[in-house]
């Protein structure tokens, strides 16, 4: 398939990587996304906190390129991958922060959201860049329910619940990408996702 178009800025930086990230023993396509996050925060420490289950790559491109929706916990990673999505397949982008005017009890805005997100599109892509709360919601639902993501893109970031979210996300059987740990980020999020859709556009058919 034909190559995405990219600025020189950009490959420059690649390369800047490519020469300073040492061994590791990621395949070549969890390397692009790994690189493509490092470009994201100048931290080569993901290298050590990047997750793949097994499956994760195949599954989440085949998503991309059937144009299941993708799921965003918020807008900041909404409009990260909103450009790239567009440049490739066009995917519908929702946001669960959007979906949800008030919160329910006990729970977030974005949790709330989330949640009418699943029941609507329980197949779907889910980045989860800033809302642990959100995450560990829906790693509830993936308990007891049949129906699985195609991909989760497990990277909150912060202190409270972080850590916790990623490990329920890790217990459960969905594919996943995610970040270990208390880093993670909105800007995370995105970059784990648009690696994916290129990897998606020109490795698969379209």
């Amino acid at each position: 398939m034909p190559a995405l178009q990219q600025h020189p800025i950009l490959q420059q930086s690649f390369a800047v990587i490519d020469q300073e990230i040492g061994d590791h023993s990621f395949s070549p396509e969890e390397y692009a996304i790994l690189r493509r996050v490092i470009h994201s925060t100048a931290d080569f420490e993901f290298k050590h906190l990047l997750r793949f289950s097994p499956d994760a790559i195949a599954n989440g491109s085949a998503a991309l390129r059937r144009r299941i929706p993708i799921i965003t916990d918020v807008g900041m990673v909404q409009q990260g991958i909103r450009s790239m999505v567009a440049r490739t397949f066009n995917n519908p982008i929702l946001t669960a922060v959007e979906q949800a005017e008030t919160a329910l009890p006990g729970k977030t805005r974005t949790e709330t959201g989330l949640l009418t997100c699943w029941r609507q599109y329980p197949e779907a892509i889910y980045v989860i860049g800033n809302a642990p709360t959100a995450l560990l919601s829906l790693c509830d639902r993936l308990q007891s329910s049949p129906t699985r993501p195609a991909l989760v893109i497990g990277a909150p970031v912060g202190f409270i619940s972080v850590a916790d979210s990623k490990q329920a996300l890790a217990n459960t059987p969905v594919p996943q990408i995610r970040v270990e740990g208390r880093k993670g980020g909105s800007s995370v999020a995105a970059a784990i996702l648009n690696a994916l859709l290129v990897l998606a556009w020109e490795r698969g058919d379209h």
